[in-house]
């Protein structure tokens, strides 16, 4: 169990590794000077020079790498240009924003796509099982800008009944704050769950109806346990494992859907400072985000494989 651990521990440093680098040298590949941000027109060719120097920006690029893998080590993210303040400061205060989306659209598409997955293998071939394939199908074929935009333009725009963008209201308090947050949450939250909960329900009905099938849920039924024991304790224990799976894999494109949809709503998270970032040619604010979402991903992902073996042995052979 502590080798299979371990291996998956050094890929996960290794990924993360990859991530970082790869990030390093594409943002180098974009068509304009970066040093225009902090080198004001009026200074001195001296002082443009003096404040490259500062930055490292008059350094081969190879030397600016490794100086930025040994910051990155000691947890220094850099300073934004923009900004003129610590990466990890600004990345510190918009995260929270992206946990609370992220974090409530996977919920809330586990609570969804589960109990879907499982009706419509109970149920196969019957209305139910039709019905949750074809909106399964559909949620799996959507694109989150188009639903977003979809959601913004009817719900917001034309019906008004929630907010276009932002998080909360300002000078709202106590009772009032939450309810202006949940508001603004509405939209950007569902335009998540409605892409991805059609494959948590699909790979849920395919694994179901292999589990139902098994001879220990013939057992348990011949034992004179209820269905609904049967089904949800015995079959979803064992369905939900190559699911966990799954949940990994999804969490990358749940973190995409998350940048994607917080732009659209000007929801101030991570996702929205990423676009900001883009259109100013903040690199070290760029690395910085992409380094951060990369490290929450692979680190999910670690989370996700861990508790699959713990709950299937026969994956650490």
């Amino acid at each position: 169990m502590l080798r299979y651990a371990s291996k998956k521990f050094l890929r996960a440093v290794l990924t993360i590794w990859i991530a970082v680098t790869i990030t390093f040298f594409l943002l180098r590949l974009l068509p304009a000077d970066p040093t225009l941000l902090v080198v004001e027109g009026d200074m001195t060719p001296e002082m443009q020079a003096a404040l490259r120097e500062r930055y490292g920006l008059d350094e081969p690029l190879l030397v600016q790498y490794v100086l930025y893998l040994g910051q990155l080590l000691t947890g220094n993210l850099g300073v934004s240009f923009r900004q003129l303040t610590p990466v990890l400061d600004i990345l510190l205060e918009r995260l929270p924003w992206t946990l609370l989306l992220a974090g409530s659209a996977f919920a809330l598409t586990i609570l969804i796509g589960i109990p879907l997955g499982v009706y419509a293998a109970v149920g196969r071939g019957k209305l139910v099982d039709k019905l949750v394939q074809f909106l399964g199908i559909t949620s799996n074929a959507l694109f989150v800008p188009s639903v977003a935009i979809l959601l913004l333009v009817v719900f917001a725009a034309n019906l008004q009944w929630f907010p276009i963008g932002g998080a909360i209201d300002p000078d709202t308090r106590g009772l009032a704050a939450y309810g202006s947050l949940l508001q603004h949450l509405a939209l950007p939250l569902l335009s998540l769950v409605v892409v991805q909960v059609g494959p948590y329900a699909l790979t849920l009905r395919t694994n179901m109806l292999e589990v139902l099938g098994e001879d220990y849920i013939k057992s348990a039924r011949s034992r004179g346990f209820s269905e609904r024991r049967t089904v949800w304790h015995h079959g979803l224990r064992n369905a939900f494992i190559p699911a966990l799976t799954l949940m990994g894999l999804q969490l990358g494109s749940l973190v995409g859907g998350a940048v994607l949809t917080e732009t659209i709503f000007a929801y101030p998270g991570i996702g929205r400072l990423i676009y900001e970032s883009v259109q100013q040619l903040d690199y070290p604010m760029l690395q910085g985000a992409f380094v951060l979402l990369a490290v929450t991903v692979v680190v999910a992902n670690l989370i996700t494989d861990l508790i699959a073996m713990f709950l299937n042995p026969r994956i650490r052979t």
